[in-house]
């Protein structure tokens, strides 16, 4: 098995994880934009040592970054933030296997963000590829509530959110794996390392400043929630590492593909765990997003 499909498999498990945390806490402890700062919070200074302990036993010099390097990294940075938060605020409209699902849709969009970006694009196949997803997309924007017809089913807060996040985890992978590309080491998990460290440090610094102006009752309410809290830091670290190491070997769109097998255990949180129930229309979505995943990846 190739590394970037064994990191995306591997960060795609975890994410779940810290999801499944985040939606917890967002349900009474934390609010949004608390729930959101955990992740970077306690994950940050652990990361900073084992960055900077990893250099000082292989006497490493720190890598010379470019203008673009930080681009793309605040870039990133900044959309994942608010790709979190958009997630985050949708476990509390809907179920969570559909919440990641409506979420999932950055695979679609992180197609044409490459394009434009970093002029990486697909094949034919990728393409078909792409719209049996959108069906699953459609299937799913479907509301079981408030009698709508037509095209009203689709304008709905829950949608509008659902493809936002896409959206914006959409831009933060296109441009993490340009921020990667822009570091200077030939071992991809060392330039995948620098970046993230660095990227949520950024992403911590702002989180902070943001609690601190508008919700500053949350910087105590993120501590006092530390024993939940800090593993959504740990899987959050192993996540995005493995996202990183991914962006460093392969196409972005790609790397969200396979790592749609979140889809699956998404559905499996959703009905074991918080005890949630799925349609048989939703089943029906995730279905059809399924086989874009499949499609995508014996493409890639």
């Amino acid at each position: 098995m190739e590394l970037w499909i064994l990191a995306s498999l591997i960060a795609a498990s975890l994410q779940t994880v810290r999801f499944m945390l985040q939606k917890i806490l967002s349900s009474g402890q934390l609010s949004t934009a608390g729930a959101t700062f955990a992740r970077f919070c306690y994950s940050a200074p652990l990361f900073w040592i084992a960055v900077a302990g990893y250099f000082w036993i292989n006497d490493l010099a720190p890598p010379q970054l470019s203008m673009a390097f930080w681009g793309y990294a605040a870039i990133g940075g900044l959309s994942q933030i608010f790709a979190t938060v958009c997630v985050v605020a949708l476990f509390r409209a809907r179920n969570f296997a559909v919440g990641i699902t409506f979420k999932k849709t950055e695979v679609i969009q992180a197609v044409c963000v490459g394009i434009l970006v970093l002029g990486e694009g697909v094949s034919l196949l990728g393409l078909v590829a792409i719209l049996i997803g959108l069906i699953g997309v459609l299937l799913l924007s479907d509301q079981p509530f408030g009698g709508a017809t037509g095209l009203s089913r689709f304008a709905s807060r829950v949608t509008g959110l659902g493809i936002l996040s896409g959206f914006l985890f959409a831009i933060s992978a296109v441009f993490y794996r340009g921020a990667t590309l822009e570091v200077g080491f030939e071992n991809a998990i060392l330039r995948a390392s620098v970046t993230l460290l660095l990227v949520i440090t950024m992403q911590m610094a702002v989180m902070t400043i943001w609690l601190y102006l508008r919700e500053p009752g949350q910087l105590r309410a993120v501590w006092n929630a530390r024993k939940t809290a800090i593993w959504v830091g740990l899987t959050s670290l192993g996540g995005s590492l493995g996202w990183f190491t991914a962006f460093t070997l392969q196409n972005a769109a790609y790397v969200k593909a396979v790592g749609q097998i979140e889809l699956i255990l998404s559905l499996a949180a959703s009905v074991l765990f918080f005890r949630e129930k799925i349609t048989g229309r939703e089943l029906g979505g995730l279905a059809f997003l399924v086989v874009s995943i499949v499609i995508l990846v014996l493409r890639a």
